[in-house]
């Protein structure tokens, strides 16, 4: 006679908050990127709605073409770091669209340096070297195998040097996505 082994049933409940595999995120850093990714491509479309419909008020911001460069590559960063961050990893795709994201994390952080009154840089401006030091390492990391500092550095990058500059586009008045949102 066999006897079927039942494995431990609070097993299950524990791989609930443990990532699935090395690169998938925990369930709290999930839900932190569902909410901050979400919410600022949520912001994002209703600030380019708002503006294409003609509710915001004239938009002097759209006359220099470093903020119109900026806006043009940090906008796709949001919803393509999100999907990335949430998608099966390690695919063709994943790889893909992961080396296009960081592209463009580098060249929205460069343009940064444009956009400033006379020759003063702002606080802002201190998300340039944190991105360009983010950048090399989740490259570096991802060649080496080193799965988990590629994961924590996309993660900060995302989370840090995407999500705080971008939320004082928005409540910062004068600035382009404020202005945008809230005429």
């Amino acid at each position: 006679m066999t006897t079927a082994t039942l494995s431990n049933p609070l097993d299950t409940f524990k791989r609930l908050n443990q990532p699935k595999g090395v690169m998938q995120l925990g369930l709290f850093t999930k839900a932190l990127v569902l909410f901050a990714g979400t919410t600022m491509t949520v912001v994002c479309v209703a600030a380019i709605a708002r503006a294409f419909l003609g509710f915001a008020p004239d938009l002097p911001h759209l006359g220099n073409a470093a903020v119109m460069f900026h806006v043009t590559t940090v906008v796709p960063c949001v919803p393509l770091g999100l999907y990335l961050l949430i998608a099966p990893k390690g695919t063709a795709t994943h790889k893909a669209l992961g080396k296009l994201w960081v592209v463009l994390m580098v060249v929205t952080a460069t343009s940064t340096l444009f956009i400033h009154e006379g020759m003063a840089l702002s606080w802002i401006h201190v998300f340039v070297p944190i991105t360009y030091r983010a950048s090399w390492i989740i490259v570096s990391s991802a060649r080496k195998g080193d799965i988990k500092r590629h994961r924590a550095e996309i993660v900060s990058l995302f989370l840090g040097a995407l999500m705080i500059p971008g939320i004082f586009a928005i409540i910062l008045p004068g600035r382009l996505m404020n202005v945008m949102l809230f005429g």
